[in-house]
């Protein structure tokens, strides 16, 4: 019974003429590598960027690690690549979209308020850390990756990703507004 070949073996065939192995690799991240780009500039840019990662990927192949079997940090760190080139590549008229402005919709019910509420002070902190910082928390809380592997993918060694992940927490919970939703959710604990 042979198992199935990690990624880096996928790499490896594709690099030796096998057209299908590199698309074995893209059909396990795409779901991934797509939500990631989403939520970062909303379902149609993503859908259009998804694709530059994929040739971006294609070309770059043979610089890959293949000492990983896992080639999804590789892949979140060139969909990474992809949106700081897309943001740069942007008019000076056209700023890139504020951060808080990226509720995930109204919602017209009184008992989701604040929920709603919430999400806007959360997004406003993120919008005031560091981009390295944000970029690491949220690899790591939204993409559920390693802080290694997020490290991996930003292209910093592990040491320096826990430290951003710490500053970043850190920096959250004393970000106005933070503290009082903790304090509030404390309270309906303590109530319930």
């Amino acid at each position: 019974m042979t198992s199935d070949p990690d990624d880096a073996q996928l790499i490896a065939r594709s690099l030796g003429g096998d057209q299908d192995a590199f698309v074995e690799v893209v059909r396990r991240h795409e779901a991934a590598v797509g939500a990631y780009l989403s939520r970062r500039v909303g379902r149609e840019m993503a859908e259009d960027l998804l694709g530059e990662v994929w040739v971006a990927a294609l070309a770059s192949r043979a610089t890959y690690d293949r000492s990983f079997p896992n080639a999804g940090p590789w892949l979140f760190g060139v969909a990474h690549n992809t949106l700081r080139r897309h943001w740069r590549s942007r008019p000076a008229e056209e700023p890139v979209a504020d951060v808080t402005g990226m509720a995930s919709g109204w919602d017209p019910w009184a008992a989701v308020d604040h929920r709603v509420d919430v999400e806007s002070v959360l997004r406003h902190a993120l919008a005031l850390l560091r981009p390295e910082q944000r970029e690491i928390l949220t690899l790591v809380a939204w993409e559920d990756l390693t802080v290694a592997d997020a490290g991996r993918a930003l292209g910093m060694p592990p040491g320096t990703a826990r430290r951003r992940l710490h500053e970043a927490r850190k920096a959250l919970r004393n970000a106005p507004g933070v503290a009082a939703l903790l304090t509030d959710q404390n309270m309906l604990k303590e109530a319930n």
